[in-house]
């Protein structure tokens, strides 16, 4: 019974379990290359680096009053129903401290960029945007 509790396992999980284990186990390769690492960086590296800067605003300063938190959500609103922006400019960074907003990422183009802008101006409560949005490259 033991001996065929063993060839159950080792069909399931390889030669490393069965009853003779004196032939090893293939050597498995974990490397990223192997598991399928992307060709390109995901965390986008270069731009994280940019956002250690204190100058510049990320996500850790947005402020959590009520005000500014129902702010953001008008802007992203606004911004996600308009379906002439890119998933990209759905996607960019705002942020909302006292009716001042920052925006922040990649968009498509130059009217991508203004039409985001536009958005967050137009909406109640907005004292100023800063629109640090940038043109994706192709």
């Amino acid at each position: 019974m033991k001996h065929l509790l063993l060839c159950a396992v080792a069909a399931c999980f390889g030669n490393a379990y069965a009853a003779d284990a004196s032939t090893p186990a293939p050597a498995t390769d974990t490397s990223a290359a192997t598991i399928g690492a992307p060709a390109t960086d995901p965390a986008n590296t270069k731009v994280n680096k940019r956002d250690r800067d204190d100058a510049n605003p990320t996500a850790d300063d947005q402020n959590l009053s009520e005000a500014d938190r129902k702010l953001l959500q008008a802007i992203r609103r606004a911004v996600t129903k308009d379906d002439a922006i890119s998933t990209n400019g759905h996607n960019v960074k705002i942020l909302a401290k006292d009716g001042v907003v920052t925006l922040r990422g990649p968009v498509k183009d130059e009217n991508e960029k203004s039409r985001i802008g536009d958005l967050a101006t137009k909406t109640a409560g907005v004292t100023k945007v800063d629109n640090q949005l940038e043109i994706a490259a192709k």
